[in-house]
């Protein structure tokens, strides 16, 4: 028998650099069918060079495929390989599987032997104009080794926005580091293994810096969402070298470095940056360079003990988008379409003499005379990148900073150049793509595309809302889209990367605010409400269900348990009388202490269900009873008896009932029939806001009410998706009317709908008191002239597929369960029509079956 596959350390593939001692190692099964459930495993940890185990785990019963690492104390350093093998159901035992790896990084503050250094020019603690009207900063320090290399580690980090660069070469193809956080309270460093960029004799290290989110310039001519300093632009790097010989060297920034101004003149997070190759310094950060005319780095006070490892996937470049077109606006100024609203950088590629100043203006979409539309509230104004060019071939783009755009201005370009100077460098977290979903109906796809296409425009470091104005991770979408944005990406160390940050957010009063991290503080309504906030709570248990991980739920405990406190004191009777409520919504009649009460009842009741799985018993009862008091104020100040409404009779506020479990039995299907009839697109579609609408697709769902959800899915009047399809939108945008309003081009918080596509149209569910997907509930539906869907996502035990088709009274569904999984499959055919199902199956009752793992096809035909 095969042995697991895809082995996993924190939810990576082989990590290098992590500081968690105890990490989590999770595999999946090769093999399927009924005897190839797991019974039992044997995991094995030793040291990546060979020696004694780290840890034998013994065989040990049971269908875990995630188990926590309970060998030695892993010191720095420590690199390590992992394999596994497991029994099936027939007590046979696979083959080992291949190995796994992992290393950790600098654990202890006094593993550092480094400086924080920075060019003299850059030097000002705090002070929101250090470096004004200096080029950027580069950095080299030269080392010399004494003999054949077998291990080499650069540890660095820098602010806000480094290049690290070992011979001339960079280290990694990773963008925008470090990732977002409280730098006064940690800031990211990186492990690179750089064996292979070192060379014998003399070898330089290079790093350029930029100012980044944390040191945001005040510039008169450029658009800023706010500006300060959390810290000037500084790095640390280590490279620690062990030789063949068994002997080691170390190198560190420090007195020994050197600093020079470089030639990007100007970057501004939010604004723009100003790049003049003719200042290129040759050979910078190549060994042998003369610089004696560098002036010495400074050495700035302050320790590692805000050191800490990176732990999830950065920022790459993860496709590239030639320009499909070049445009000429009325005034003869050239622009460039990329085709599709993206986040990234703009490269140029060029041939031209020096000196030739053009300044590269990005946007959403262009004026009625063919330039380039910004507009403070739609992207920010003014954001513009200049360039001057050296001599001869050359290409160039941002390095220190990103945009939003689909469209880019090119002031000062010559005529002749054509549509291939200019391409669109696309960037995300690079978080593994897992999610497919693909109908017949073309219409729906375009909606998933430009979902995705948005979500994928804010997937930085954090969950951004647009890539252009804010760049701030409002934590609303965490939480509330939370299946869409895992449905379609891997980020079960992406969130819990998102975790920490919120939890550096939390005040001492045991609020968290809107966004994390709290760069800028907002007046009291942008910083407090439960619905940005109460992503601390949210997410641990979301982390818990999706992914089985149970660490996110202790780690966070106390946190998300503060919250909740913090909000009782801050609750009148139950009820919550302050927030920004239901955000960007039509009907604005909802009131804003029905929503925020909503969600200071969805955080206690998920703190009771969390504090039952990690068997806090008094806790768990105290939040139960809590919930039902914020429950009992809910109806008590919102319900009218006379009419059976809720709140304003707003669809939000109907919706929000439903979800909550307040309205009565007997009212329950009257609310149901009027909103659902609300939202057809003949009596004016659906009005509610970013936090009501996953709330209204998962409690229509759930009723069965698909119908009414369809005629809002394949609409294309206005408020709908299609809406913003047929007038042009590349990406989803901030409000229904899409491109024919002045707002962002490019926010995901509306894209609720995606999860229904997965869970309903495909069907791909988890069964009730399932975490991690162990058993599966597939549960398509046919609603209106659909006439196929093929959908696909990964679960922690492998990938699940659905595809089904009817075609003239007949109807297939072709089903994937992964190895250590099963699922409850439920045919959407009535159970009058003939079915044929696998001999595997297990009939439940007319049209549902119990599956083991495997490929299964179920059919079933109109009449018998």
């Amino acid at each position: 028998m095969d042995g697991p596959t895809n082995l996993r350390t924190c939810g990576m593939t082989d990590p290098i650099g992590i500081e968690i001692t105890r990490p989590a190692l999770s595999w999946q099964l090769a093999a399927t069918g009924p005897d190839a459930r797991q019974t039992g495993y044997h995991v094995r940890v030793s040291p990546a060079g060979g020696g004694a185990d780290l840890w034998d785990s013994g065989e040990v019963a049971g269908d875990e495929q995630r188990v926590e690492y309970a060998g030695r104390v892993l010191p720095s350093r420590t690199a390590a390989q992992w394999r596994v093998r497991v029994r099936d159901a027939a007590g046979r035992w696979s083959a080992w599987s291949e190995s796994g790896r992992f290393e950790l990084g600098l654990l202890r503050p006094d593993d550092w032997t480094a400086s924080w250094i920075t060019h003299p020019d850059w030097h000002g603690e705090g002070d929101p104009r250090a470096g004004e009207n200096h080029p950027l900063p580069l950095l080299a320090g030269e080392c010399t080794l004494a003999g054949p290399v077998a291990r080499a580690r650069l540890y660095v980090a820098g602010l806000g926005v480094y290049v690290a660069s070992v011979n001339g070469t960079p280290v990694t193809d990773a963008a925008l580091e470090p990732p977002y956080a409280d730098f006064s309270r940690r800031v990211v460093y990186t492990t690179h293994d750089v064996t292979l960029l070192l060379r014998g004799g003399a070898n330089a290290i290079g790093i350029e810096l930029g100012p980044g989110i944390a040191h945001v310039l005040p510039h008169q001519d450029r658009y800023a969402k706010f500006f300060g300093s959390k810290a000037s632009p500084r790095a640390i790097a280590q490279l620690e070298v062990g030789y063949a010989d068994g002997t080691s060297d170390r190198f560190c920034t420090g007195v020994s470095w050197r600093a020079v101004g470089g030639p990007t003149v100007r970057s501004h997070w939010y604004g723009g940056e100003d790049h003049d190759a003719r200042l290129a310094v040759a050979g910078w950060d190549v060994p042998g360079t003369d610089r004696s005319g560098w002036r010495p780095a400074t050495v700035l006070p302050g320790t590692a003990e805000t050191l800490r490892s990176r732990a999830c996937p950065p920022v790459r470049v993860v496709e590239r988008l030639p320009a499909a077109r070049k445009l000429v606006a009325a005034d003869g100024t050239p622009v460039f379409d990329v085709g599709t609203v993206v986040a990234g950088w703009t490269e140029l590629r060029l041939d031209l003499p020096a000196g030739r100043h053009l300044r590269l203006v990005p946007g959403d979409q262009l004026d009625a005379y063919g330039r380039v539309a910004q507009s403070k509230p739609a992207t920010g104004a003014p954001i513009f990148n200049t360039y001057v060019t050296r001599d001869g071939a050359q290409s160039w783009h941002p390095r220190f900073r990103y945009d939003g755009f689909r469209y880019v201005e090119a002031q000062g370009l010559p005529e002749h150049v054509g549509q291939e100077a200019l391409t669109a460098l696309v960037l995300r977290a690079d978080n593994p793509r897992v999610g497919d979903f693909r109908t017949s109906n073309d219409l729906l796809n375009s909606v998933h595309t430009i979902i995705d296409r948005a979500l994928q425009g804010n997937m930085y470091s954090v969950l951004t809302d647009c890539p252009h104005r804010e760049k701030l991770g409002w934590l609303e979408q965490v939480h509330l889209l939370f299946d869409v944005v895992a449905y379609n990406y891997d980020v079960a160390a992406y969130y819990r990367e998102l975790l920490v940050t919120m939890a550096e957010a939390q005040t001492s009063e045991g609020l968290v605010p809107d966004i994390a991290p709290e760069y800028v503080v907002f007046e009291d309504l942008f910083r407090d409400d439960p619905n940005w906030g109460g992503a601390i709570v949210r997410v641990p248990w979301q982390m818990y269900r999706w992914y089985g991980d149970r660490a996110a739920l202790e780690t966070h405990y106390t946190a998300m348990s503060r919250y909740v406190d913090y909000l009782t004191g801050r609750a009148d009777d139950g009820i919550l009388g302050y927030g920004l409520g239901d955000w960007i919504g039509l009907d604005s009649s909802t009131p804003v202490p029905l929503v925020a009460t909503w969600g200071y009842w969805r955080a206690a009741s998920t703190m009771a269900r969390a504090a039952g799985v990690l068997g806090r018993d008094g806790d768990a009862k105290r939040f139960r009873a809590l919930s039902e008091q914020i429950a009992a104020a809910f109806t008590g100040a919102f319900f009218h008896q006379e009419s059976g409404t809720f709140g304003s009779g707003s669809q939000a506020s109907e919706i929000l009932a439903l979800d909550l479990g307040v309205v009565p039995a007997e009212l329950a299907p009257a609310v149901l029939d009027r909103v659902s009839e609300a939202i057809r697109p003949v009596n004016g579609g659906i009005t509610v806001g970013e936090v009501a609408l996953p709330a209204l697709f998962r409690v229509l769902g759930r009723a069965g009410r698909h119908d009414a959800l369809w005629e809002f899915a394949t609409s294309t009047s206005h408020p709908s998706y299609g809406y913003q399809v047929l007038h042009g939108a590349t990406a989803l945008t901030e409000a229904w009317d899409g491109p024919t309003s002045g707002l962002s081009q490019n926010h995901f918080m509306l894209g609720a709908i995606d999860a229904w596509f997965y869970r309903c149209l495909a069907g791909i569910g988890q069964a009730p008191g399932s975490t991690g997907f162990r058993r599966l509930l597939i549960e398509p539906i046919m609603v209106g002239d659909l006439e196929s869907v093929r959908a696909s996502t990964a679960t922690p035990f492998g990938r699940v597929a659905v595809s089904w088709q009817r075609q003239d009274g007949e109807f297939r569904l072709d089903v994937e369960v992964p190895a250590g999984s099963s699922a409850r499959v439920r045919l959407p055919t009535p159970g009058s029509w003939r079915q044929a199902v696998p001999d595997e199956a297990v009939a439940l009752d007319a049209t549902a079956y119990e599956m083991p793992a495997g490929r299964w096809t179920l059919t079933a035909t109109e009449g018998r």
